[in-house]
């Protein structure tokens, strides 16, 4: 078993200071424990109702590969760095069962945010082996919560599902789950077209954080017209419905969460759970001596729309922004082209970009347009010159007797009308009368067999 050294750290925690951990906990060593990797890797294990152990499979967003992806992001690397301010011991403290109770009760939501033991488990991988993530989303949050908060309070939805994107993708808008559920809420393709959500080889906006945040507000809305209950809105939004419907068939009809959890898949037995945790954690970090990164939020951005196709070298060919930049503020466009020839598209840019790009538009539709937009319009096929054979007089007699003839072309005939005429195919006229192209001449003769 290896340590975990806390790397990340956000702004200033003002409930905790290093010198008030020594003091609080020298006298009771028992009450912390330090942080410590383990063999799990993407379970915990939990007792079932007869006292067997169980493992329950975690969300997308809480494996460990996820704080790779996430500082490998433009934002963190960017805009996000460590606190050196914040200096907290690696020590994760352990709290009586009653506080933890007390701090869910005290947190302000609508939904239950219940304790039990399997709440526990997450809290525990959170506060423990997750806090570097823990670190980085409490410094990502500055970008994304605000747009979260937005889509939810348009449909009246409860504000603390602002952090089912934690669970479900760690605050990574580049996320992709093993069975292809996209973004920062984690959209399968059928679910996010149904919702609005374009998606085709050049854009997918299940990547696109407002778009996404609208789509997955107005989804949750729909599932609480359907169950009534927020812990089962948010287990469907993990299962599907359908899915849900059958745990509470088999349960005799109850819908409560926790008397239909034996019945659900896996995964969605812990996914409230994990959402419960994921609320404490963004609320007690302080708490467990998890610094969060400071965030240095990125300029005021605005929107082009553009009505042709553009690349995103030549936008940072010509105006000199990054393309990395670029990829980040429209993370929708899966090649780097934004396809406004099929539908007038926006490009986000910082604010001091706009203006440069409003003068220079022209110079950027030009820009390597050849190099970089190579599908091309209009193509010529190859066809072999016709093969001209020398016959005999004799043997162009019998190809007569045999059939051969020749037919006057009408005015405001085409090819494909005379081939319909006489049951040929214009490919045989083309071959027969040595055509390239389609342009013939009323009153001419053309040979048709």
């Amino acid at each position: 078993m290896k340590k975990i050294l806390l790397a990340a750290a956000l702004f200033y925690c003002p409930c905790v200071t290093h010198a008030q951990i020594e003091e609080d906990y020298d006298d009771e060593e028992e009450t912390t424990v330090v942080v410590e990797d383990d063999d799990e890797e993407d379970s915990v294990v939990v007792n079932n109702e007869e006292g067997d152990e169980e493992d329950i499979e975690l969300p997308d967003g809480m494996n460990d590969a996820d704080v790779d992806s996430l500082m490998m992001l433009y934002s963190t690397k960017t805009y996000l760095q460590v606190d050196n301010n914040c200096d907290l011991p690696n020590i994760n403290p352990i709290y009586e069962k009653e506080e933890y109770i007390e701090r869910l009760r005290r947190m302000p939501t609508v939904m239950e945010m219940p304790y039990n033991d399997v709440v526990m488990k997450y809290i525990d991988r959170y506060s423990g082996r997750l806090r570097r993530t823990v670190s980085i989303m409490l410094g990502a949050q500055n970008f994304y919560m605000p747009i979260f908060e937005q889509a939810l309070e348009s449909y009246g939805v409860p504000l603390e599902l602002k952090y089912l994107p934690v669970i479900e993708s760690a605050l990574n808008p580049n996320a992709v789950s093993r069975v292809g559920a996209t973004g920062l809420w984690q959209f399968m393709l059928t679910t996010g077209k149904q919702y609005g959500l374009e998606v085709n080889s050049l854009v997918d906006e299940r990547r696109d954080p407002v778009l996404a945040s609208y789509a997955a507000a107005h989804y949750l809305k729909d599932l609480y017209r359907i169950f009534g209950d927020w812990s089962l809105v948010i287990a469907a939004y993990n299962c599907g419905p359908e899915n849900i419907n059958k745990a509470i068939h088999r349960a005799g009809g109850e819908k409560d969460y926790w008397q239909i959890y034996p019945y659900l898949p896996r995964e969605t037995r812990g996914y409230v759970p994990a959402f419960i945790a994921a609320n404490y954690i963004m609320n007690y970090y302080c708490e467990h001596n998890i610094c969060p990164m400071l965030t240095n939020l990125p300029a005021k951005t605005d929107t082009i729309v553009v009505n042709q196709d553009v690349h995103f070298n030549q936008i940072a060919g010509v105006i000199g922004i990054s393309t990395e930049q670029l990829k980040e503020l429209n993370p929708q466009y899966r090649r780097n082209i934004v396809n406004g020839n099929n539908k007038p598209s926006a490009i986000r840019l910082p604010m001091e970009y706009v203006n440069a790009f409003i003068d220079n538009q022209d110079s950027i539709f030009a820009y390597q347009a050849d190099q970089l937009l190579t599908k091309r319009q209009e193509v010529e096929v190859n066809e072999p010159a016709p093969t001209v054979r020398k016959t005999s007089v004799r043997k162009r007699g019998r190809s007569r007797a045999r059939g051969g003839r020749n037919v006057t072309i009408r005015k405001g005939d085409s090819l494909s009308e005379i081939a319909r005429r006489n049951h040929t195919t214009v490919a045989k006229l083309r071959r027969l009368n040595g055509i390239r192209g389609n342009n013939i001449r009323a009153g001419k003769k053309i040979r048709v067999k």
